[in-house]
């Protein structure tokens, strides 16, 4: 079922400061511009890299589900894994089956095909997302 390794998401406090590391410390040249997804509570910018991308995740507000993490990580860090699936609802199904929280139900992720969250004390202490491949949404 899983599919290739899609992105990292990358916690942080500032998106900008961020992409200065991808860019001036790292050499990342392509590097996509900030947007919001108000509905998810975050800003996002994706660091494009040869085999992946890294998801930069910022606090879109007070609210944002970041700000927990970012309180016992305030400089940043690794926030989840995401994997490419065929059929998001199968996947979820097949996860379920399995014993594996699903938080939430299926929405639409920041490259705009819809995606789930497992929870990461099923899943090695790693928040992982599942993404629908964006060939496969129905």
């Amino acid at each position: 079922m899983i599919g290739r390794l899609n992105h990292v998401g990358v916690a942080t406090p500032s998106i900008d400061e961020s992409v200065k590391m991808y860019r001036d410390i790292l050499g990342a040249t392509h590097i996509g511009e900030k947007f919001a997804l108000p509905e998810q509570g975050v800003h996002v910018c994706f660091v494009d890299v040869d085999n992946s991308q890294i998801e930069l995740i910022e606090p879109y507000d007070e609210n944002s589900p970041i700000n927990g993490f970012l309180k016992t990580n305030p400089s940043g860090g690794q926030h989840h894994v995401c994997y490419e699936v065929d059929d998001i609802h199968v996947a979820r199904d097949e996860m379920i089956a399995k014993g594996v929280r699903v938080l939430g139900e299926p929405r639409i992720g920041a490259h705009g095909t819809l995606i789930i969250f497992l929870h990461p004390k099923d899943m090695g202490g790693v928040l992982t997302e599942l993404m629908e491949r964006p060939e496969a949404a129905h």
